[in-house]
């Protein structure tokens, strides 16, 4: 079993007696990472929020059900958690009333679990993020040079990890998971009234990774309303499949301030849901770079949330003279910026209007020779 990064830091939050919360997309092994948190001999209440009969049990909780439920339980687990009507009075119940009974709970989509977990935990729990597996913790697992072998099966087919461990059946993995989570469940739970434009959305911004994109523009585009396009946008990230780098401007007349770029946490979701699963050798240069830009700042931020790098600020940057640099990050006041380029040999130094504007911050250009350093 491939070790996750998050594991000591959550056995350190439960021996604090903090409730855990682990948050993340189906299928990128919340449950099981749960399974190797909980001592085997542990006296465990399980739910899973996708039994039907689970969701209705918690219509009407109190204390009274819960120490029926609880008895001499140590350990309560929730997989599924959002999908559970007035899953924050249960767990509140029991973090009031059952101090000691450790709590572990796992969810699918930030809306409706954080709103119940944030408001009747507050104070006491500790929010975890789960992602597709790492390029650290697979460095970790084999060895970083096999890792750094791997670099253009996973840009092409990316980290899922029943995908990284069912060699020669990537696609048929991905296509389910794209079926089955990407549309179905995340149509069903957020009552999408045109799950067609749903999916040309996604395209559309799978086209457009690595460029600024606008609300205006994608729904000419799909055809519907640049509103319905932001709820969609905003689903999407809810639910981990894409996220969002806003551009940094700090009072210089000739920064983009409002612009901002999508990428995906995952490359192999991204060409499946345009169904382009060629090599690297058969795309463009311009694709290629974009892949190779999604694929470096994914795993940077993972590397980040993993760390425990809470409060890291992530941008781009960009001038209406199109001077760019890919991600900036800003963590207790002091800014670093980094160039990604995929070419061996292709370094670059900051654009002249860059270090101009941010004379102190550090640069540097990532490129295959030094991505294990970025990314360990």
């Amino acid at each position: 079993m491939i070790k996750r990064a998050i594991e000591e830091r959550i056995h350190n939050a439960l021996a604090k007696k903090k409730a855990v919360t682990i948050m993340g997309p189906r299928q990128v092994g919340k449950s099981t990472l749960a399974d190797t948190i909980i001592p085997k001999d542990a006296n465990v209440l399980e739910f899973n929020g996708d039994s039907t009969d689970v969701q209705s049990m918690f219509v009407n909780v109190d204390e009274t059900k819960m120490k029926f439920l609880i008895g001499n339980k140590n350990f309560l687990f929730v997989d599924e958690a959002q999908k559970i009507e007035n899953i924050g009075n249960m767990l509140k119940i029991v973090a009031d009333k059952f101090k000691d009974v450790k709590i572990i709970v796992t969810g699918s989509s930030a809306f409706k679990l954080a709103e119940a977990v944030n408001e009747s935990l507050t104070g006491r729990k500790r929010e975890f993020k789960l992602y597709p597996l790492s390029f650290k913790e697979m460095a970790d697992e084999t060895s970083t040079l096999e890792e750094l072998r791997m670099i253009d099966h996973r840009l092409i087919y990316g980290y899922y990890p029943e995908v990284v461990t069912s060699p020669e059946d990537e696609k048929e993995v991905l296509k389910e998971l794209i079926d089955s989570y990407l549309y179905k469940d995340i149509m069903e739970e957020n009552n999408i009234a045109k799950p067609d434009k749903l999916v040309k959305l996604v395209q559309a911004l799978a086209f457009q990774i690595g460029s600024t994109v606008s609300a205006n523009e994608l729904a000419g585009l799909v055809g519907i309303d640049a509103k319905t396009v932001e709820r969609y946008i905003e689903i999407l990230e809810k639910n981990y499949i894409i996220f969002t780098l806003p551009s940094y401007a700090k009072n210089q007349r000739n920064e983009l301030k409002f612009a901002r770029k999508l990428y995906f946490w995952d490359m192999g979701i991204r060409n499946g849901v345009i169904g382009n699963m060629a090599p690297v050798s058969l795309r463009s240069p311009e694709e290629l770079g974009h892949m190779w830009e999604n694929f470096v700042i994914a795993e940077r931020l993972k590397r980040n949330e993993y760390a425990g790098r809470t409060f890291v600020q992530h941008y781009f940057w960009r001038t209406q003279q199109k001077k760019e640099v890919d991600l900036i990050e800003i963590e207790d006041g002091v800014m670093a910026g980094y160039e990604i380029k995929r070419k061996e040999g292709k370094r670059v130094g900051a654009p002249a209007s860059f270090t101009s504007a941010y004379p102190d911050a550090h640069f540097e250009c990532i490129t295959p020779a030094n991505l294990m350093e970025f990314l360990m």
